[in-house]
């Protein structure tokens, strides 16, 4: 009498520890998605803070540093007495007094050749970016670029205007687009067009940022406007219904 052939215990083991793997495998990279970008903000801003700790601290008397009095390193005392400054000089340079020394000192840099060219262009990029009229950009837009059916994400800033609107032939309404680079979108490219051949979007500035430096990869949601209709529904004809 021959005997059965011995069958292995457990014959779906190997599954159940494969479907064991894939949920721990799973559930790793979900509490990764989780982390990472908690961990590298929280990480930034602590750095950033130790940064501005570095360079303001060094300059603050020490009566006035707590350091002295409690015997800890506080991070983020270094950026407290940065904004207080800040808005003192803001205060200042608002006054007459103020304004007469601020006119003076650049009266004063505008002597020095080569500090002249670097003061100038950081004042005009500082006032370009803090500045709170006309300086932000407008809408985001598609164009047409670098050639005929191919499409870009650029942003209007403002309406073209001085020589270049004077300029440029044809009498059209030229619009000034910064088109930006991927994933790095504070380089890029100025065009002016004519807001004939600018497709504005819906999508906020914040939300097509997001596209730019994602390279595509974060598509906000589509929202359409009440009242409004999506392109594709009227090339297919099924608007309204």
């Amino acid at each position: 009498m021959t005997r059965p052939p011995i069958l292995p215990p457990y014959p779906d083991e190997p599954p159940r520890r494969r479907r064991l793997i894939g949920i721990l495998r799973n559930n790793f990279i979900a509490g990764v998605v989780v982390i990472a970008p908690i961990g590298l903000t929280v990480w930034l801003i602590w750095t950033l803070v130790g940064w501005i700790d570095g360079w303001v601290l060094p300059f603050v008397p020490n009566r006035f540093n707590p350091e002295q009095y409690i015997g800890i390193n506080l991070r983020g005392v270094g950026v407290i007495f940065f904004i207080l400054f800040t808005f003192l000089v803001g205060a200042l340079a608002k006054g007459f007094v103020g304004r007469s020394l601020l006119r003076m000192g650049e009266s004063l840099v505008a002597r020095m050749p080569v500090v002249r060219s670097v003061y100038s262009g950081l004042k005009q990029i500082a006032e370009t970016v803090f500045a709170q009229s006309e300086t932000s950009f407008d809408q985001a837009c598609l164009i047409e670029y670098p050639r005929k059916g191919l499409w870009a994400l650029a942003f209007i800033s403002t309406s073209a205007k001085g020589e270049v609107a004077r300029r440029l032939p044809g009498g059209e309404d030229i619009v000034t687009v910064f088109l930006p680079t991927t994933p790095n979108p504070t380089s890029g490219f100025l065009l002016f067009l004519p807001r004939s051949e600018v497709t504005v979007l819906d999508m906020s500035v914040e939300d097509a940022a997001k596209l730019v430096i994602s390279a595509g990869l974060v598509t906000p949601p589509d929202h359409l406007r009440p009242g409004s209709v999506d392109a594709s529904a009227l090339r297919t004809g099924t608007a309204g219904r």
